[in-house]
């Protein structure tokens, strides 16, 4: 079985796929089988033939060079750019746990390391009719500790800090920071994520510029944080 680790965010478009792309990319050139993973994916363009085109997924993949197969990465896939719960409402297939389960385990049977991406931020709603699903019921099941994904900007101290307090109260384990949109010499930026880091007592792990390549994280010390 694989070792896992789940991609949170502070709310959407704070770059969680871009982020998680450079963190398959680095497993993958430290010569690590890794795999990416998300339970629903929002907001695809569909292809001529009406079938959807699951665009985290081969962001992902076409940025880290991973050997996975896009058609094994996300087992939900709506049009509409909304949550999960109301774009299944609005388009059918509604997120049902146990097949995302099921998707999850063949992915962590087959490869060494899987990041698991989440859909918005944690209170994001994955399933509201009949069974009722959030994101953090999600992580909950498939057990992986997770990263929380901010960006650098103005109000990241609310939306890090809130985001990492509620994780903490609901049994969460939560392994640090990556600030996107960070430009260094900022002097806001730079103090917002000195105050996320002292309010929490998270580690930030990362920095990351517009249009980075690479992540500036030591390959073994993100391998050590897969559960």
């Amino acid at each position: 079985m694989s070792k896992n680790i789940w991609i949170t965010g502070t709310g959407t478009d704070v770059g969680k796929t871009f982020v998680t792309g450079l963190i398959v990319k680095k497993l993958k050139e430290s010569g690590r089988d890794a795999a990416y993973f998300k339970a629903a994916m929002s907001g695809n363009a569909r292809r001529e033939d009406g079938t959807l085109i699951p665009g985290d997924a081969e962001w992902v993949k076409k940025v880290s060079g991973i050997r996975q197969p896009v058609e094994e990465m996300c087992p939900y896939l709506y049009e509409n750019a909304y949550s999960p719960h109301l774009a299944a409402r609005l388009e059918g297939n509604p997120v049902r746990m146990e097949v995302v389960k099921e998707w999850f385990g063949r992915t962590a049977a087959k490869y060494d390391y899987v990041t698991a991406e989440g859909s918005g931020g944690i209170l994001c709603p994955i399933c509201f009719d009949g069974e009722k699903v959030w994101l953090e019921d999600v992580i909950k099941e498939l057990g992986p500790a997770c990263l929380i994904v901010a960006d650098a900007g103005l109000g990241t101290i609310n939306h890090a800090v809130l985001t990492a307090e509620y994780m903490e109260r609901k049994g969460i384990p939560v392994k640090g920071f990556i600030f996107n949109r960070f430009h260094p010499g900022n002097i806001m930026e730079e103090d917002n994520v000195r105050m996320c880091r002292e309010r929490t007592g998270l580690k930030v792990l990362a920095c990351v510029k517009e249009g980075d390549a690479q992540l500036e994280l030591d390959a073994e010390e993100l391998a050590a944080l897969y559960e």
